[in-house]
């Protein structure tokens, strides 16, 4: 019994029943070669229990790769006039005996497979015409598969990439300081994730391109029980980052339940989407009652910020560092950042600034009444060690 086709394979079938009724051809076939193998991947045939849908075959003795390498003509009336073609395995098996055939090839100029038909009697009026259908049709079935070829080879250099670092225990997980912007008392460190540098990428897109491979929940609760385990080498809380996603599954609700919860800022960010508040909520209101925080990261970045905080009802909102950066020197930002206090401060939520790199950004951002501030003024990310051993003076912080 012949297995499903996918939407793909269907569009191709028909492209290829247009080919074999067209030139009255017993069999059509759509050909993948690998270098090695030619796999035929759809066919249309008038005799299926012999021809049919993933028949393999060794590439070099194929009509295809004869055509491709200049022995054999790409349109073939009558193979037995073709001694090259006669000394190939198909003139003997199946017996081919009338031959037309066009390559495949991706937008690149790469020769992806071929598209095929073939008779079991010579056929006098196979020509050049009806090549240059072949050609069409094949330039269409490019057209179908390269979107989805090129989705496949996406997924697999992702997971080329990402699969060891989860086979060892997921990203490497380094702290950054978050301090009371009025006293320079350090009151907690944000866990951050962090991949090879030579990937070029993100943490963010990381985890987005593991979500879009299925891999992201698992990649987000290694990161986060990488997080949990700094607990006990530093002092204050660990602010830990979860999609709203992972965060609704067992798992992670149980890791999160194992936790010294009062010593735990949750962060959401707003760019995430939330499919379901109400069950967002559900989930968190056990945790929260047991001491965890909830943060909002990224407030300002985006348009759903004010929706986000309303529903969610945080403890602590962070402000974006687009937002941060150069307030100093921009009174529409400071104005920005004022009003995000007010608002904050109207609902006894706290307010931590993200990238404060200047001791001028700090002294503006004390200034308009923000709570905490997180950045390289006040530490790189590091190691847990280095954090543990190297506090910031209080005094000096605090100018």
């Amino acid at each position: 019994m012949r297995r499903q086709r996918s939407e793909t394979e269907q569009q191709i079938a028909d492209l290829l029943q247009t080919a074999r009724r067209s030139l009255g051809l017993s069999v059509a076939f759509f050909s993948r070669l690998d270098g090695t193998t030619q796999h035929l991947e759809v066919v249309e045939s008038s005799i299926p229990l012999v021809f049919h849908d993933g028949v393999t075959q060794p590439q070099d003795t194929s009509f295809c790769q004869a055509v491709l390498d200049g022995e054999l003509p790409a349109v073939m009336p009558d193979v037995t006039d073709f001694p090259a073609a006669m000394r190939l395995r198909p003139a003997r098996v199946p017996r081919i005996r009338s031959y037309v055939t066009a390559p495949v090839r991706l937008s690149d100029g790469t020769v992806y497979g071929s598209f095929c038909a073939f008779g079991l009697r010579s056929d006098p009026e196979l020509s050049t015409r009806d090549q240059a259908l072949m050609e069409v049709l094949a330039n269409a079935a490019s057209v179908i598969i390269e979107p989805e070829l090129r989705e496949e080879q996406r997924r697999t250099e992702i997971e080329q990439r990402i699969v060891p670092v989860m086979a060892g225990g997921g990203p490497v997980v380094v702290l950054q300081p978050i301090v009371d912007l009025a006293t320079g008392e350090r009151r907690g460190a944000e866990a951050l994730s962090r991949f090879p540098g030579e990937w070029g990428r993100a943490p963010d897109t990381v985890f987005a391109e593991a979500h879009s491979i299925g891999a992201g929940d698992r990649l987000e609760l290694q990161a986060l029980a990488r997080a949990a385990a700094l607990l006990d080498d530093v002092p204050g809380y660990v602010s830990m980052n979860v999609s709203p996603a992972t965060l609704l599954t067992t798992r992670c609700l149980d890791l999160l339940a194992s936790l010294p919860l009062p010593r735990v800022l949750l962060e959401l960010s707003e760019h995430d989407q939330v499919a379901d508040y109400a069950a967002l909520g559900a989930a968190l209101a056990p945790l929260r009652a047991a001491g965890m925080r909830l943060a909002i990261d990224d407030v300002g970045a985006g348009f759903s910020s004010l929706r986000h905080i309303v529903v969610t009802d945080p403890d602590v909102i962070k402000i974006d560092r687009s937002i941060v950066s150069g307030l100093d020197t921009d009174p529409v930002l400071a104005r920005l950042v004022e009003s995000l206090v007010d608002f904050a401060h109207g609902g006894a939520v706290r307010v931590v600034a993200e990238g404060v790199e200047t001791a001028s950004e700090h002294a503006v951002l004390r200034a308009l009444g923000v709570d905490d501030g997180q950045g390289w003024h006040f530490g790189r990310p590091a190691p847990a060690g280095v954090l543990a051993v190297a506090p910031q003076d209080a005094r000096a912080l605090a100018g």
